[in-house]
């Protein structure tokens, strides 16, 4: 019995991988056509309402997602230590629900310090989306092969292991994208 779940296992996080690989694909792509739905006038301006203009959140989900893919990283290729440590209550929660709670929740200030939202390009936004597809395809196939005591810390969920931190870059995306919804409906863009 005990050889059965060891076979088994590895194929159910192999689908589960390829899962979340071909929906951060789905969602980047969704991403993709946004860009060429804002209008280039209107991609770098503040709403009326405040918060951060369309710019701004492809230049904050793009670094967030880039330096998840770095903390997967260190999970992969063993520079993340073994911990004992697990999700906290919130990092439970976004696991288990797939969304971030639906409170407003600001960046940490030192992450906001160390990757500011900024106001890029149009043409930055779809390099960058070229540039994460890119490094999240070269992730996913070494998590596989990486032990899931191996985990880096998040600043807000906890300690996450390389499979969480690629379900974390899916719902993260996810999350921001309707964000984009907002900020266009605000602005009255089709």
């Amino acid at each position: 019995m005990l050889s059965q779940i060891i076979i088994k296992t590895p194929t159910f996080i192999a689908v589960s991988i390829i899962k979340e690989q071909k929906a951060i694909s789905a969602v980047l792509d969704d991403y993709r056509k946004q860009l060429d739905l804002i209008p280039d006038d209107a991609f770098d301006v503040t709403p009326p309402a405040g918060g951060w203009s369309c710019a701004e959140v492809y230049s904050h989900i793009m670094q967030a997602s880039m330096a998840s893919t770095i903390a997967m990283e260190r999970c992969t290729h063993g520079t993340a230590k073994p911990t004992n440590k697990k999700l906290n209550f919130w990092g439970m929660y976004v696991m288990l629900t797939n969304r971030f709670p639906p409170i407003k929740i600001k960046v940490p200030p030192k992450v906001e310090a160390k990757w500011p939202a900024t106001k890029i390009s149009k043409e930055d936004a779809r390099n960058l989306i070229i540039k994460l597809r890119k490094r999240v395809d070269e992730m996913a196939i070494l998590i596989n092969t990486t032990p899931s005591v191996r985990r880096s810390q998040h600043p807000r969920l906890g300690m996450l292991n390389a499979e969480q931190w690629l379900k974390f870059i899916r719902i993260h995306l996810q999350h921001h994208l309707r964000q984009i919804g907002r900020v266009k409906k605000e602005m009255k863009i089709a």
